[in-house]
């Protein structure tokens, strides 16, 4: 699918990885849209953290190309770093800080000005709820309440990309609804989301999907169109039966 330059976050071209032997991502090759929310899947070992890796900016692809929010993951890895959020499953939070202590420091980090760090800090503790707990240590919230701050902190800056590396690991089917319910209003809000997640259900919620195994797209499309594809009422039998052709296969 092709969605011309302007609209593009991330766009991949045969992206390949190897270590020694091992080809960790063998050839990838996507294009996501800006404003949209993408998932990333697979199994443990089919490679979407090493690829996570490559379009953060934190590890350099051994072949292929591929541009993150228009910037070269090869010769511009600071760029995309100012220009995405990440958030992972340890939730990326300093627990020996306080909530408050948190975004002073991240929204430091950002280059947000003092001036408007306090007052963007202010609207985001009301917005939580965390008038109460801003003089917590993070170590003292409850595990939702980590996993909400966390996201908050990571489009703090207004990212033009965020990261989520399985970022509902742990929390109550409930809670991980509220969090879907944040993922929402970012993107309305036109921040591009990119997330991994081992809870097939979450891929229903995600606009397009593309699912590795053994370090290759295996399928990519909207939720409905793979169901539709493969005969299936859940994300889940997709995700089954591509895993047990790839072993079939080998």
């Amino acid at each position: 699918m092709n969605f011309g330059e302007e609209h593009i976050a991330i766009k991949a071209e045969n992206i390949t990885k190897v270590f020694g032997d091992f080809t960790a991502v063998d050839h990838i090759s996507f294009e996501v849209k800006k404003g949209e929310i993408f998932g990333f899947l697979g199994a443990n070992g089919a490679g979407k953290t090493t690829a996570m890796r490559i379009f953060c900016g934190l590890s350099v692809p051994t072949s292929g190309s591929a541009t993150v929010a228009g910037f070269d993951v090869y010769k511009e890895t600071e760029n995309i770093k100012k220009s995405i959020g990440y958030m992972s499953q340890k939730f990326s939070l300093y627990e020996n800080l306080t909530v408050k202590e948190n975004l002073e420091f991240f929204g430091g980090i950002y280059g947000i000005k003092r001036k408007e760090l306090k007052v963007k800090s202010l609207e985001l503790i009301q917005k939580l709820g965390l008038e109460n707990e801003k003089n917590k240590l993070v170590s003292e919230l409850p595990l939702g309440w980590k996993q909400k701050l966390a996201f908050s902190v990571a489009i703090f800056h207004h990212p033009e990309i965020v990261f989520l590396d399985e970022p509902t690991g742990g929390v109550d089917p409930v809670t991980r609804r509220q969090f879907w319910n944040m993922i929402y209003e970012a993107a309305d809000r036109g921040i591009t989301i990119f997330v991994t997640t081992h809870y097939m259900d979450e891929a229903e919620y995600c606009d397009r999907v593309s699912i590795m195994v053994d370090g290759k797209i295996a399928t990519l499309d909207t939720p409905a169109n793979l169901k539709k594809k493969f005969e299936t009422d859940t994300m889940d039998d997709v995700f089954y039966q591509l895993a047990r052709g790839a072993k079939r296969s080998e």
